[in-house]
């Protein structure tokens, strides 16, 4: 039988420090996200001849991670999901990855569908072993990121291969390539922004596309991130047709003080705003279901310094989600891998 396993990066198992703390600790001791000098020695780049820079000893990040960091940031990140969650659907990212498990199992009868987080519940772990234990002995991974990034795409299939190290019959393996330039994800990105903003009752005068930023260091050991954020928002420019003046591109969600990918999200619509920017549509490309960086940091952390700095209206619009093209889309992503199996 074969099996479908959506890779998406997690989300706590409640809006509380306690709930946070676990899930803080899985992510952020993750040397993907950061890179330590194990890490920055491990991870090759073929014909990279630049040198890597330095990077924190390991027992100095775990230090700062386990009596600072997570102590600390615990309580503060737990205020900021409870501003997203639902009493009825808990965290947006949990419950739209479930809508889109359960609408591509539709579009696929005969095969199993099940997601696994990378950090946080339920686990990859948790989804390879019940999908095995089923009779699964080929899997069709799709890591949902679009663009790809060791911090993203790698971490997701590293949690994947190291659960697969552990079985005695391991089944077959393909995986969906990173999608930026998909014409069916382009689509659907279009769609979901067209339906959102046709229910708006006004017109936005600027256009940002958004994407999470990682520090400019990875890019410079080869990472392809910043290329893929440049390559997407060209090809959606011009699907949208927008002109020169209409769009801007930023990157959000940095942490500590070394330089992240530039221009940063939060200068970039205060400086719009001054500059005379009223109505603000915020697109955000490089996530594929709502999250506390989508909801809170967009809607209301960047909505708030929008209208601080003169700004009237900033609409962060949603994710691709559930949407029907985007549901649409990932079958065809799919079908294509999985040609002879699916």
């Amino acid at each position: 039988m074969t099996g479908i396993l959506l890779l998406q990066l997690g989300t706590p198992d409640a809006p509380t420090a306690k709930g946070l703390r676990p899930y803080l600790k899985q992510f952020l001791a993750d040397p993907r996200v950061i890179e330590t000098k194990p890490a920055v020695r491990n991870y090759l780049t073929p014909g990279l001849n630049r040198k890597a820079r330095s990077a924190p000893p390991q027992f100095v990040w775990d230090l700062v991670l386990n009596g600072i960091i997570v102590p600390f940031r615990s309580p503060d990140s737990a205020k900021k999901y409870r501003r997203i969650w639902s009493d009825d659907t808990g965290s947006p990212l949990l419950h739209y990855t479930q809508r889109q498990t359960a609408l591509l199992q539709e579009r696929f009868p005969n095969a199993l569908v099940r997601y696994g987080m990378t950090y946080g519940n339920p686990s990859v772990e948790t989804a390879v072993t019940e999908m095995v234990a089923a009779g699964v002995d080929r899997i069709i991974a799709v890591p949902m990121y679009p663009q790809y990034s060791a911090t993203t795409t790698a971490a997701s299939t590293d949690a994947f291969f190291k659960v697969l190290m552990r079985l005695r019959v391991v089944p077959a393996v393909r995986t969906v390539p990173p999608h930026y330039l998909h014409p069916a994800y382009l689509d659907a990105m279009v769609a979901s922004v067209h339906d959102d903003l046709a229910k708006l009752g006004w017109e936005p005068d600027h256009f940002l596309f958004s994407f999470h930023g990682i520090p400019r260091k990875y890019v410079q050991r080869g990472d392809p991130y910043a290329t893929h954020c440049v390559r997407t928002t060209l090809a959606l420019v011009e699907r949208f047709g927008f002109q020169k003046k209409q769009w801007s591109r930023s990157f959000q969600s940095r942490l500590g003080r070394e330089p992240w990918l530039t221009p940063y999200t939060d200068d970039t619509v205060e400086h719009l705003a001054k500059q005379g920017v009223k109505k603000l549509a915020v697109i955000l490309p490089g996530f594929t279901a709502d999250c506390l960086e989508t909801v809170d940091e967009i809607g209301n952390e960047a909505g708030e310094e929008f209208h601080e700095a003169g700004g009237e209206k900033l609409r962060s619009v949603p994710c691709l989600n559930d949407h029907p093209k985007w549901i649409d889309a990932l079958e065809t992503m799919v079908r294509e891998e999985g040609a002879g199996w699916v």
